[in-house]
């Protein structure tokens, strides 16, 4: 069987980065810089007001924590205005928090050490030169680099470049990612089961994941068993994924459609232009058996010329969300360049006993105390018991040659919350 570690190095060569793109700064939001940005004008733009209050030149109030100072107010200056001021001796403007300084002023005086008149104010306190005042280019320098590639487009970086007038970043788009189901069982929530019927539940659940990774859901089909029906499904989406995601269809019984479509024999590479898929077993549990390649033809290029990659995973529904946790999320986001494309990583004091089989890495799901440093296993480790899956916070990662562990232990654990 192949291993946890090979199989991961096979998916990340699969999926790669897209071209870099410039987009509006909405769009941009949690994506990674593919350029160095360059500030086009200095921040602030020029002298402005830290305060409400007066600007005042510091000498004329010098005295003032003595001997409170009255000086007439000659202007009104409140934020946005536009006209040139000078602020001759002896006077005081007052003045909005961010309004341009006035030629010639030194100080600002807090509205509290004032009384707040509007012609004649009287200052109570004396003011240093330079106090509460915002000078031109403090904060950034026009030409100077301020976010450099690679940086994750933040709220705070957005802000940045709004204010540096910026309406564009380019960045690296997100991948985007067809995930369907397969499976003549499977039909939509709303629909009245009839026997051997079972609601569709995977392409949700990964539609989920793939945007909690930060990548984009073209679209969440299923198909039937039907290999006719599963290859037409896949062309009417020709050229609009960067990869493609499916569920069921690989194991080792009868009427597995994607092991059907694209070759049945573990290990091997159906010939064609862009490629094939290959089909293996990975010594896990739970998700064993996988699949990965390029789909050839009909499936559409990417703009590396080659097949659109396909990622096939197991069809139940903890093999599928685990698969994708292992093999897929750290590749989506290490193609966006995200940061942390791994899930953390603890190790805790085991709270229980457990088994795992051996010769295949257990990826069981568990209960992460991280105050206590411990951690309990949570539910069955069968792969369809998807309700513990949805309540438990970390998955406990058992190596293959391990195959019981008791409590008190310590043991690696990859944290979900």
């Amino acid at each position: 069987m192949r291993t946890v570690e090979e199989h991961q190095r096979v998916v990340a060569d699969l999926i790669t980065p897209r071209a870099a793109v410039t987009v509006g700064l909405a769009e941009a939001e949690g994506l990674v810089l593919a350029d160095d940005v360059a500030a086009p004008l200095s921040l602030p733009v020029f002298d402005n007001s830290a305060m409400d209050g007066y600007a005042v030149h510091a000498e004329d109030v010098a005295g003032a924590d003595a001997n409170p100072v009255k000086l007439p107010v000659a202007e009104d200056i409140p934020a946005g205005r536009t006209d040139p001021l000078t602020l001759a001796a002896g006077t005081a403007h007052r003045i909005m928090t961010g309004a341009p300084l006035p030629s010639g002023a030194t100080a600002v005086v807090p509205v509290e050490a004032t009384d707040g008149g509007v012609d004649t104010v009287e200052i109570r306190t004396a003011a240093k030169a330079g106090q509460h005042i915002r000078r031109a280019g403090e904060d950034v320098t026009a030409g100077t680099t301020v976010l450099r590639t690679g940086h994750l487009v933040t709220p705070a970086a957005l802000g940045l470049a709004a204010a540096l007038g910026l309406g564009s970043l380019t960045v690296r788009p997100r991948q985007r990612v067809l995930v369907m189901s397969t499976g003549t069982e499977l039909v939509s929530a709303g629909t009245e089961l009839q026997p051997g019927q079972i609601y569709e539940s995977n392409a949700i659940m990964l539609a989920a994941a793939v945007r909690e990774a930060g990548a984009e859901v073209v679209a969440t089909p299923t198909s039937s068993d039907d290999v006719a029906q599963f290859s037409t499904v896949l062309d009417g989406y020709a050229g609009q994924a960067d990869l493609i995601i499916t569920t069921g269809g690989v194991s080792a019984g009868a009427y597995e459609v994607v092991k059907d479509a694209f070759g049945t024999a573990e290990g091997s590479r159906p010939s064609g232009s862009g490629g094939g898929v290959e089909f293996v077993k990975v010594a896990m549990q739970p998700g064993m058996p996988q699949g990965a390649g390029r789909l050839a033809g009909t499936a559409g290029p990417t703009t590396s010329g080659l097949g659109c990659p396909i990622v096939t995973l197991p069809g139940n529904p903890v093999s599928a969300l685990v698969s994708f946790e292992v093999f897929v999320r750290p590749a989506l986001r290490t193609a966006m360049g995200l940061p942390h494309p791994h899930r953390p990583r603890r190790t805790a004091v085991l709270a229980d006993n457990l088994t795992s089989p051996k010769g295949r890495r257990q990826f069981r799901r568990g209960v992460y105390d991280a105050a206590a440093g411990t951690v309990t296993t949570y539910g069955p480790p069968a792969s369809h018991h998807l309700r513990w899956l949805a309540s438990a916070n970390c998955l406990l990662e058992i190596a293959e040659d391990v195959t019981e562990m008791s409590a008190g232990e310590q043991v690696q654990l990859w944290d979900l919350s």
